[in-house]
């Protein structure tokens, strides 16, 4: 403690501990569920969100689909966009009951890093109130779409609970 009386490190200490937890405090809040959009025009917005949470256990039974549109449809924007999910509950984000997530729809991209929340982008689409569909507007031409369902954090299951990719066609 070369300098420092004991009683000044541990005030110095305490301090770093405290600024230490006000700052996970901050990341925390900024991984808390944040807005929800139910009508999104996706743009290339490329913003992310960082969890530190854990993966949750999926059940062996989950599955996430498209009730529509069919895979392969020709579709006039806005486009209605309904999903199925079984052997798992819809629940809020925020809720951090076993079985339970929630929906993410991925537009025309990649899945994201599995370990972290899923970002929140005009590409990564949040349904963190427990919705099972939407309208989305899109341009003309092909576009892709993906589901993958979150935990009350937006950070996927393990393993992720995902749907095919659908290719549709916006007349």
């Amino acid at each position: 403690m070369t300098g420092l009386s004991q009683r000044s490190w541990t005030k110095t200490m305490n301090h770093k501990i405290i600024v230490i937890w006000a700052g996970l405090a901050g990341m925390m809040q900024a991984c808390s569920p944040g807005q929800d959009q139910t009508t999104t025009t996706p743009s290339g917005s490329n913003s992310s969100t960082i969890s530190m949470a854990s993966r949750t256990p999926a059940p062996t039974t989950a599955k996430v689909f498209f009730i529509s549109p069919a895979k392969g449809k020709i579709v006039s924007s806005p486009i209605f966009v309904q999903f199925g999910l079984e052997g798992l509950e819809v629940a809020p984000a925020g809720t951090y009951e076993p079985g339970t997530g929630h929906h993410h729809l991925l537009v025309d991209t990649q899945p994201p890093m599995m370990d972290k929340a899923v970002p929140a982008d005009a590409n990564h689409i949040h349904f963190g109130k427990g919705q099972t569909e939407t309208t989305v507007e899109l341009s003309p031409g092909p576009h892709t779409l993906q589901l993958l369902v979150g935990d009350g954090n937006h950070v996927p299951h393990q393993p992720p609970i995902m749907s095919e990719v659908i290719s549709i066609t916006v007349e």
